[in-house]
């Protein structure tokens, strides 16, 4: 099987598993989250997600937060039955500022109206690209999150373990680290925006979304 074979919207029923690597990953991403919501200044709160899924990281964060209401998000995710499925818990949970966008969550022209945001999330994103375009998406982060605000990202511990390397990338894009997961199965690494503003690059592709078991078979995992 290859990523064009795999079934994403199948592959989301793990987080419903108690105790597998995506459900207890999921919990500390929320975590991340609402640890952001918590801190924010008061005023509305810009979020987007890269590769959303079925967005339920950030829908499941702002479930019962109180900040909920000033949160205005975008999400972009390819598989229809996925942004299906993200628009229909959105409604349930009445959260009208959610945008849910369906297509490639790579290309940038989906962000310009949005970016500069002050949550970024790539969970789902860097385990799944090559290691040249985990750095190429990090340096689209420069102008994706704005100056003060964070971005929450995921990766898996497997060799070759590229979170050092991640967090390389990231200072080298003008981002301190504020927090990263003891080593296990997997990584959940939130990098806050300490450079100067940049302009988000219109037209530009910041990865080729490969899987897992294709990036196995190419060495990449």
């Amino acid at each position: 099987m290859d990523d064009q074979d795999r079934d994403w919207h199948a592959w989301h029923d793990r987080y419903d598993e108690p105790g597998s690597l995506l459900s207890r990953r999921l919990a500390v991403v929320q975590d991340r989250i609402t640890r952001f919501l918590d801190t924010a200044p008061p005023g509305d709160i810009k979020a987007l997600s890269i590769c959303a899924g079925q967005g339920r990281d950030l829908l499941g964060a702002l479930e019962e937060h109180p900040r909920r209401a000033d949160v205005t998000a975008l999400l972009v995710e390819l598989d229809p039955r996925n942004t299906s499925a993200a628009r229909a818990r959105a409604k349930e949970l009445g959260l009208r500022r959610i945008q849910v966008v369906t297509g490639d969550a790579a290309e940038t022209d989906h962000y310009l109206s949005h970016a500069p945001a002050d949550l970024v999330l790539a969970c789902g994103v860097f385990g799944n690209v090559t290691a040249e375009d985990i750095q190429r998406t990090i340096a689209h982060c420069e102008a994706l999150c704005r100056p003060g605000g964070a971005t929450i990202w995921t990766r898996h511990r497997r060799e070759p373990d590229l979170v050092p390397q991640i967090c390389d990338w990231f200072a080298e894009s003008g981002f301190t680290r504020e927090y990263i997961t003891e080593p296990g199965d997997f990584c959940v690494g939130v990098h806050r925006r300490t450079g100067q503003p940049r302009r988000l690059v219109p037209g530009a592709t910041m990865f080729t979304f490969l899987g897992h078991l294709t990036m196995v078979e190419r060495g990449c995992g």
